[in-house]
Order: structure tokens, then C-alpha cells, then sequence
């Protein structure tokens, strides 16, 4: 049996995996509707601000998890992830994760330390402009080596 080691709020970054943390909920916003991109559905969303004696930051909730939360309380997450939406980063449950009461003591909250309220530069996803180069381009050269693409009679480029 593998031994979950618990994490503070604290330690978390923006390539966090495997989260185990204790949190208390302080805010909860009113949950919100949204449609799937991948199949049109509708599905429930909203945040939670939890924390802890190190830091605080954003819980997002899917459908059925929005319930197990409600201010004032004390959550246990178990294998949760951390992701970066808009430039901020929260902290997610996902499929494999879980979350539940917990009895553990949070003696206050460190809302200074505000990991969702800092800005983190995300590497882009798609390139564009004029420095973009893909990693792998194949060649279609012509026997004749005019350096075009394919069997178009196009010139050279200089």
C-alpha cells in the first residue's frame, strides 16, 4: 500500500501532480452553466477559495462535486492536479481524484499568499508569426532541386 504524503498550499506550482492536501473553504461563488465544446452538454461549474496556514488558491468543481463543499468547512483532496486557466492557477479534483470532509484543525488562513491571484506565463500552444518553425517539416523537393514544395513551377524563394 503506497503512503499519501499531504502537501501545504503553499508548496503548489503550475506542473503540481498528485496533490494530497487539507484545506479550509472560505468562499464559494454561485455555479454557473456551460456547454462541452466536445459534445454540446450542459454541465454545472464554480470555484471555491480554500487554504490553509501557507497559502490559499482556487478549487474549481464539476456537476456533482459542487455539493461535498460548503464555506466554513474542512476538505481533504486526494490526487488532485493543478492547472492554468486564463494565466491563473487552480487546483483541480479531476476523474481520479477525490474529495471529503476532513476533522483536521486549520487554525487560520493565509489569504496573502494567493497562489491563483499570480500571474504564470504559459508557453504557447500554437505557434504564428513569422519565427514559427513546426519541429518536423518533411521535404517534397522536386528530382531538379528548385527548392518548392510538390511539382508546383513556382521560383525558388531568396
Amino acid at each position: 500500500m503506497v503512503e499519501e504524503r499531504s502537501m501545504k498550499i503553499g508548496d503548489l506550482n503550475e506542473r503540481s501532480r498528485q496533490v494530497n492536501v487539507v484545506a479550509h473553504v472560505s468562499n464559494v461563488s454561485q455555479p454557473r452553466e456551460v456547454s462541452s465544446r466536445a459534445d454540446g452538454s450542459t454541465h454545472k461549474v464554480t470555484e471555491a477559495l480554500v487554504g490553509d496556514e501557507t497559502g490559499s488558491i482556487l478549487l474549481t468543481l464539476w456537476d456533482d462535486a459542487i455539493g461535498k463543499v460548503s464555506e466554513g468547512k474542512n476538505v481533504e483532496i486526494k490526487n488532485g492536479y493543478v492547472s492554468v486557466f486564463k494565466g491563473s492557477m487552480r487546483l483541480n479534483i479531476g476523474r481520479f481524484g477525490q474529495i471529503s470532509d476532513s476533522d483536521a484543525e486549520i487554525a487560520n488562513i493565509n489569504t496573502e499568499n494567493n497562489l491563483s491571484e499570480k500571474v504564470v506565463e504559459q508557453p504557447r500552444r500554437f505557434g504564428g508569426g513569422r519565427d514559427f518553425r513546426p519541429r518536423f517539416r518533411p521535404l517534397y523537393r522536386d528530382l531538379d532541386d528548385r527548392g518548392g514544395r510538390g511539382r508546383g513551377r513556382r521560383p525558388p524563394r531568396r
